[in-house]
């Protein structure tokens, strides 16, 4: 699995745990708004520019998120972070050795 595909796998389960938590729906399923952010998060992995040599994004220097949708992600980001580790704990370890 490339790099780009493993970004893509975490933030696909980071918005799933949120939606799931956050907006009630069914697990697997996504309401409107995180459909649209994880569209969004996957369209821009698939163009970032430093492609599988990409550093996490918390530490990229090219902001390439809309600055609303940045916000969105965080917040997701904050609320699933932690439960991630009841979810997937091998992607959380592999996740902190890659940092």
């Amino acid at each position: 699995m490339t790099r780009i595909e493993k970004e893509k796998n975490i933030i696909n389960i980071m918005i799933n745990i949120y939606c799931n938590k956050k907006h009630r729906h069914e697990k697997g399923y996504l309401c409107n708004e995180c459909s649209e952010l994880l569209e969004y998060a996957n369209k821009r992995l698939d163009f970032c520019k430093f492609g599988e040599e990409k550093k996490f994004c918390s530490k990229c220097p090219i902001h390439c998120y809309k600055k609303d949708m940045r916000a969105k992600i965080k917040e997701v980001m904050r609320f699933s972070g932690p439960r991630l580790l009841f979810h997937e704990p091998i992607e959380v370890i592999k996740h902190i050795f890659e940092k």
